[in-house]
């Protein structure tokens, strides 16, 4: 246990330099990765802070514009956990606005090619034993911290793997395709990190599972998205009352004669997590929709960056949004953009 901890201690450590490092004008902002509570209580339950490092270093590589490499770690963090796959959703809609195709072609190179170096010796040895997380994923029903067991401990009813596979599944896709239209909706460009904890916590509030760790993936991205201790600290006490809430609840589960919490309760407190975690994102989407209202974009910094851990996105002009295609309905219409990146449409007339 001991050797463990101190390899994860490495990995928290390497998290929070690379969060000082990512937005190199706002290092201070990695104390809330290093000081979250949710950190400290659910850092050594399960390994998840090893693909936190590498997304980290995969951030960090992206921030300095050397996207091969910035793949190649991805690729790392994705073989350690699933959840940083869906980081390419961000890059993707982002590079659809900027028209950044060769970083984001390389990127994916960069991620194809070490998440197959990791991963393929193991499919060709044994392929059964390598498929078993995926099989499993798709065989197991409602668990802890989900809403649809929350719903299932209120008496509202429970759903079968099979019904609830597509269910969730597609309430996670609509929510991520929400996203991709509000980022290209925008009038100037959401940052980087802002997409990252949108999509990642799309997946928690609707995945059949949330273990206790799993709020070690949002934190470095909140800490980059909205760097304010405010609704930083009020997210995470919800998180945290979660976190007891499970492990009272599990003192009790399929035990009789013993004072854990109840069901109910338990399923009060997911829903809690679910508030906060919702709460926080609507923040962020605030942010997007005034970003005026962002605080790294308000921070009183003189440097012109537009999105200063966005790496090849930082300042790149806008060459597809969906205020284009909406504007292509009118005549007479003149575009100029200011140094910050701000789109200004002068119309004269609409064509009927």
């Amino acid at each position: 246990f001991d050797v463990n901890v101190l390899l994860l201690l490495i990995a928290l450590l390497v998290a929070v330099i690379t969060t000082a490092l990512t937005v190199k004008r706002r290092p201070w902002d990695a104390a809330m990765v290093a000081l979250a509570p949710t950190v400290i209580l659910a850092a050594t339950v399960n390994w998840d802070l090893l693909p936190l490092a590498f997304a980290g270093c995969c951030l960090l590589l992206w921030s300095r514009s050397r996207p091969l490499a910035a793949g190649v770690l991805l690729g790392l963090a994705i073989a350690a956990k699933f959840y940083p796959l869906f980081f390419i959703g961000a890059f993707l809609v982002l590079t659809l606005r900027s028209g950044r195709w060769r970083a984001f072609g390389l990127l994916l190179a960069g991620t194809a090619a070490s998440w197959l170096a990791v991963n393929l010796p193991f499919m060709i040895a044994n392929a059964e034993g390598w498929s078993f997380f995926y099989r499993f994923s798709q065989e197991r029903g409602e668990d802890f911290g989900s809403i649809w067991f929350a719903a299932s401990q209120l008496g509202i009813g429970s759903i079968q793997p099979e019904t609830l596979n597509p269910i969730a599944s597609g309430l996670f896709l609509l929510l991520c395709l929400a996203i991709g239209i509000l980022a290209l909706t925008t009038a100037r460009r959401p940052r980087l990190a802002q997409l990252l904890f949108l999509i990642v916590a799309a997946f928690v509030v609707t995945n059949k599972v949330y273990s206790p760790q799993y709020v070690l993936w949002l934190v470095p991205l909140a800490a980059m998205a909205r760097p304010r201790w405010r609704e930083f600290i009020i997210w995470q006490a919800g998180e945290v009352v979660y976190f007891v809430a499970i492990w009272w609840f599990l003192v009790g589960y399929g035990v009789t004669d013993t004072k854990g919490m109840t069901p109910q309760w338990y399923a009060v407190a997911t829903l809690v997590h679910i508030a906060v975690t919702i709460w926080f994102a609507a923040l962020i989407i605030r942010d997007m929709v005034k970003p005026d209202r962002d605080p790294v974009r308000t921070d009183g910094f003189d440097d012109d960056s537009d999105d200063p851990g966005g790496g090849v996105f930082d300042k790149a002009p806008d060459v597809f949004t969906l205020q284009r295609l909406r504007r292509s309905s009118y005549s007479g219409e003149s575009i100029s953009r200011t140094s910050s990146n701000r789109v200004v449409v002068n119309r004269t007339s609409a064509v009927t």
